[in-house]
């Protein structure tokens, strides 16, 4: 690989972290949906709900990595550049995706504390963020589900856009962020 093609690609850090978060946060998805196949109570549904809550504590741990080094890495330049409209609502959708990626886990690790329950995270148990709060657990809960159904649309439009770009517009945006790529 060129100098010329390392500075056109993303880093292999934040390549692995991109891909690794789509994995985590499909999974995550998976095993909220997937539960509702079984009967409240058992040890399926209980087990996929864990997982859930496990998972999405990584999201935001990875969240946190991904963020800094976005932050300490320059972003590398589309070719040829898009327009300016492109450009800032592409900006406005990876500050969408970051706060979707901290804020889900924080307010389940939230509706976990205010409803008394443990917080797990791979074998250990996390501190509670907030008491216990019947209301405060209701609302969070509901706001989490609102946000999620949300960020249904906020992927698929960040997917779509990726897309656009590579198949209509035949720009580099996509090709950046692929893995093993040159």
């Amino acid at each position: 690989m060129s100098t010329t093609d390392i500075r056109n690609r993303f880093s292999s850090l934040s390549i692995t972290l991109h891909w690794l978060m789509v994995l985590l946060i499909s999974v995550v998805y998976a095993t909220i949906l997937l539960r509702e196949n079984y009967p409240k109570g058992t040890d399926i549904r209980e087990g996929l709900k864990t997982w859930h809550f496990i998972l999405g504590l990584t999201v935001l741990a990875l969240a946190i990595i991904r963020l800094l080094a976005r932050l300490s890495q320059r972003t590398p330049p589309i070719t040829p550049e898009p327009p300016s409209w492109q450009t800032l609502l592409a900006n406005a959708t990876h500050l969408a995706l970051y706060a979707f990626m901290l804020a889900m886990p924080l307010a389940g690790w939230v509706i976990l504390s205010a409803s008394g329950k443990p917080i797990p995270f791979f074998g250990l148990e996390l501190p509670a963020l907030v008491g216990q709060s019947k209301a405060l657990a209701g609302q969070m809960k509901d706001w989490h589900e609102t946000v999620g159904t949300i960020g249904y649309f906020l992927i698929g439009f960040h997917a779509l856009a990726a897309l656009f770009h590579h198949y209509i517009v035949k720009d580099d945006t996509l090709r950046r962020m692929l893995p093993g790529r040159t």
